[in-house]
């Protein structure tokens, strides 16, 4: 690696990069930061909440446990993806993202920990998740003027807020009942998130930006 332009002429060893040095390790803030902005990672969020959803309405016949093993495994995916998202946010957007992301993470681990709860706290876990995610998320829209795409993510703030108003507010009678309804909604978040990966990865392609710099302020 080469040694930096500015070191001073008089140099020692230990103050400069020899041939032999070991390169520096990058930061692990820095490497989250620029995946938490990229389009990909957004698009890989959008498809942790499609594909068990699409799971969910085409296998509605699921067990009470293989139900909560779903929920269980999709937030935690989820909260990993909220919680690598937070570092490409400025630091005074971090707060309100990673109490999502914790929130995520500890409804995941209640969901596996006892994957035989019943319906109505299966519908509980998610539908709190969901509400107070599409609050949070309504709020950071409205709060950063600058966002791109602003309005495409108010929307999916809103749907997030819709449905975990539904799914509180609906008493789901079995299993069957409740998979389906998770499944359409998580198929509609997945394709809203979606939408809003691609509109960023547009984005970033007019303002000329491709390869490993694909990344930008957190949409």
């Amino acid at each position: 690696m080469a040694t930096s332009q500015g070191s001073a002429p008089g140099a020692g060893p230990e103050d400069r990069v020899g041939e032999g040095s070991p390169a520096p390790m990058a930061d692990p803030a820095d490497q989250l930061a620029r995946l938490g902005r990229s389009w990909v990672w957004l698009l890989g969020a959008a498809l942790a909440s499609l594909v068990p959803g699409v799971l969910a309405l085409v296998w509605p016949d699921v067990t009470l446990h293989v139900l909560g093993v779903l929920i269980g495994v999709y937030l935690l995916a989820i909260g990993v993806f909220r919680f690598v998202a937070v570092f490409g946010r400025d630091s005074g957007e971090r707060v309100p993202d990673l109490i999502v992301a914790v929130l995520c993470v500890l409804g995941g681990v209640l969901c596996l920990r006892n994957p035989l709860q019943t319906i109505a706290v299966l519908s509980l876990i998610v539908g709190a998740v969901w509400l107070v995610s599409g609050i949070v998320t309504l709020y950071t829209a409205i709060a950063t003027k600058n966002m791109a795409h602003r309005g495409v993510v108010m929307a999916v703030a809103a749907l997030g807020i819709v449905a975990g108003i539904v799914v509180l507010a609906l008493p789901a009678e079995s299993a069957r009942t409740l998979t389906r309804l998770l499944g359409l909604w998580l198929v509609l978040l997945g394709l809203a998130e979606a939408a809003v990966a691609l509109a960023w990865r547009s984005a970033l392609r007019r303002a000329g930006v491709t390869g490993r710099d694909a990344s930008g302020p957190a949409t």
